[in-house]
């Protein structure tokens, strides 16, 4: 296991007032790591495995990711949340029947109830073109996950479609929170959530608006929302910017409740130039607890050749009452 560096915490600047994910496809076999003279963080998992979510159950931890390595949904197996084995099966072997396949982007995989568990994905629909959010069901969280008979969840055409499920609980209450991905076709992207039955069927209730882009390192974007409620704030975290490129970035927004005001941090939590290049591109964040109930976040960053996004560690600092800082590696 390779020992975690904790070096120093780079404190948040004070809070003030989509490209999608794509479907990669290298080759089967790992990408390789980048030398140590070229950069001297690790990833965890050297695979194309872009967009992760991960999901504890028990002991293990599971992670799903964006198509690639001829996978519609990507799934990998830790204890540790360091050493991974990418799993050789398809998490999602059969595509709903309204789908265009090679675009399955961005799963999230959460239990409403034991034993029992529901994925939330995006898909192209072959009538409108756009990206389309739909739900599919499993009683392993290896999989395979059903949604043969599956319609679509969210698909707002005339917004430009939906990405980026990802399922938030706010006093004991689940949230669909997703994007609407107006970047497609010069409109504006906002996060939304909209209120889920509590066995994650069906939406219950109109959209909330969170957040759209409006600071210049965001971009034409924002996507990929990670919501968490913690000492009586909601946290949002969140990807902005082209996902292609360095300038891709996590950002951190704050607020007493759904309707807001929200608060965004002004500049990036995670960036290019905070890891120094050598996590490059970061983004498609999960927050996650370590088997010591410390709080973490996976993402995906380019390698250096930019045909792969790997997955990555950071780890954070978030004192009770306080916002969360990241740890950076010497």
């Amino acid at each position: 296991m390779r020992r975690l560096a904790i070096i120093a915490a780079v404190s948040l600047v004070a809070l003030a007032g989509c490209a999608p994910a794509a479907p990669g496809d290298p080759d089967e076999g790992s990408v390789p790591p980048a030398s140590d003279e070229d950069a001297r963080i690790d990833p965890v998992l050297t695979r194309d495995f872009p967009d992760p979510d991960v999901l504890k159950v028990g002991d293990e931890y599971f992670a799903y990711a964006t198509n690639a390595n001829l996978r519609n949904v990507q799934v990998a197996v830790s204890r540790d949340l360091v050493d991974w084995e990418r799993l050789n099966d398809d998490a999602l072997p059969q595509l709903p029947s309204w789908v265009v396949p090679g675009k399955t982007w961005a799963p999230e995989v959460y239990s409403f109830e034991p034993d029992r568990f529901t994925m939330y994905a995006t898909a192209t629909d072959a009538a409108s073109g756009r990206q389309c959010i739909f739900r599919a069901v499993a009683d392993d969280p290896r999989g395979p996950f059903d949604a043969a008979d599956e319609g679509m969840l969210v698909c707002p055409v005339e917004d430009g479609g939906a990405i980026d499920a990802a399922v938030g609980v706010v006093d004991d209450a689940p949230y669909l929170i997703w994007k609407n991905d107006g970047n497609c076709c010069g409109v504006d992207t906002w996060l939304y959530a909209s209120p889920l039955s509590d066995d994650g069927a069906e939406l219950i209730g109109d959209p909330i608006p969170l957040i759209k882009q409006t600071l210049p390192w965001e971009g034409d974007l924002v996507e990929a929302p990670t919501l968490v409620q913690r000492d009586g704030a909601l946290w949002l975290f969140y990807s902005a910017n082209g996902y292609g490129g360095d300038e891709y970035a996590v950002g951190l927004a704050t607020a007493p409740g759904l309707e807001g005001p929200w608060q965004k941090q002004e500049e990036p939590l995670l960036s290019t130039e905070l890891f120094d290049g050598r996590i490059r591109g970061p983004g498609g964040q999960d927050l996650v607890t370590t088997p010591d109930g410390a709080d973490v976040l996976l993402i995906h960053g380019w390698n250096r050749s930019y045909i792969a996004r790997e997955l990555y560690l950071v780890e954070l600092d978030w004192p009770a009452g306080g916002a969360p800082r990241v740890v950076v590696p010497d």
